[in-house]
C-alpha cells in the first residue's frame, strides 16, 4: 500500500534538489517545476495531515555608492562580496559581529559597523568608507580560511513577528538559521543553506504541504531525506553536500540542513499544515 501511494505521488510531483557549484554527489536544495497541486495523500502515509544570506558573489548594490557631500562607501547594506565576508570576519575578531561571515551586508552587519565607528569616533553611518576600513585593518589580522568560513553553529536571528504564534519553522536568510518555534519559544535550532542567486529560496509565509522521510529529487535524482515541502517543490531537508562542503556550495532553492540526527527529531514533530516563514 505504501509503495503504491509513493508511486502515485511521484507521478504527479516534480521536485528538484541537487548541489550547485561542484558537481559533487549529495543532496542539496530544490526548485524546478515543483508541485502544481497537492496530492490526495502525503508522501509519507504515516505523517498525520493536519522566511545573513545568499551564497556570496562579487556584486554590490547601488546603496554602496557615494552620496553628495559624504565619503564614498566601499560597502553598505545590500553589498555582497568576498570583501564583505572579510569585513564580517574582522568585526567578529573585535566582538562586534557575532555570526559566521556570510558575504552579504545586511542590517546585522550595518549595526556592527555602527558600533565599531561609534567606539572609534568615526561617523556612525553603518556603511564602510575608506577611513573605517583602514582603521579596521589596523586593528585586526587577516582572517584565516577558518574565520572566513567557520563550521560553527550560527546564532539565531531575532524572530520575524509572524514566527511568534503557533507552530512554525522560522527561517532567517540573514543569520542562515532555522528555529522550530511553538508559541514564540524556540524548541530546536539549525544552521541552514539556501539557493543561489539564480535559484533563490522563496521568501514569505507558507505551510508544510507534505512530508517524506525518504525522497529523491525527480529533477536531479539526489536524496532528500526528511523532506518537508512548503512551496512548489522547495523543501526543508537534510543535505549531505551541505554537511560535507558547508557554505562553499548552494542549493537549487531548498532549505538545506546539515544536522541529520536533529533534523530527524524535527521531522517527527512537524505536522502537515504547520507554518513556515522565510525572511531576511
Amino acid at each position: 500500500m505504501r509503495s503504491a501511494v509513493v508511486a502515485a505521488v511521484a507521478a504527479v510531483v516534480a521536485t528538484g534538489c541537487g548541489p550547485q557549484g561542484s558537481g559533487a554527489a549529495g543532496s542539496s536544495g530544490g526548485t524546478g517545476s515543483g508541485r502544481s497541486a497537492a496530492p490526495s495523500a502525503p508522501a509519507d502515509p504515516s505523517a498525520a495531515p493536519s522566511h545573513d544570506d545568499k551564497p556570496a558573489g562579487d556584486t554590490a548594490s547601488p546603496s554602496a555608492s557615494a552620496t553628495p557631500g559624504a565619503a564614498k562607501a566601499l560597502m553598505a547594506e545590500g553589498s555582497e562580496s568576498e570583501q564583505v565576508r572579510e569585513l564580517q570576519a574582522r568585526l567578529k575578531q573585535l566582538a562586534y559581529f557575532h555570526r559566521s561571515p556570510t558575504g552579504f551586508y545586511g542590517s546585522i552587519t550595518s549595526t556592527a559597523v555602527k558600533g565599531f565607528q561609534t567606539k572609534r569616533q568615526l561617523s556612525a553611518t553603518g556603511s564602510v568608507d575608506e577611513d573605517t576600513w583602514q582603521k579596521l585593518l589596523a586593528m585586526t589580522h587577516r582572517p584565516t580560511d577558518a574565520e572566513l568560513r567557520p563550521p560553527t553553529t550560527n546564532e539565531l536571528d531575532t524572530p520575524d513577528p509572524r514566527c511568534l504564534t503557533g507552530r512554525v519553522m522560522c527561517i532567517s536568510k540573514e543569520s542562515r538559521t532555522l528555529a522550530w518555534m511553538i508559541d514564540g519559544k524556540v524548541q530546536l535550532a539549525f544552521d541552514v543553506r539556501f539557493g543561489s542567486e539564480n535559484t533563490p529560496t522563496r521568501e514569505g509565509q507558507f505551510n508544510v504541504e507534505w512530508k517524506a522521510r525518504e525522497w529523491t529529487s525527480t529533477l536531479f535524482h539526489t536524496p532528500m531525506p526528511y523532506a518537508m515541502f512548503f512551496s512548489r517543490g522547495q523543501a526543508v531537508h537534510y543535505s549531505a553536500d551541505f554537511a560535507a562542503r558547508g557554505y562553499a556550495g548552494a542549493s537549487h532553492g531548498c532549505v538545506n540542513v546539515r544536522d541529520k540526527v536533529k533534523l530527524s527529531s524535527l521531522f517527527d514533530q512537524v505536522k502537515v499544515g504547520d507554518k513556515v516563514v522565510v525572511y531576511w
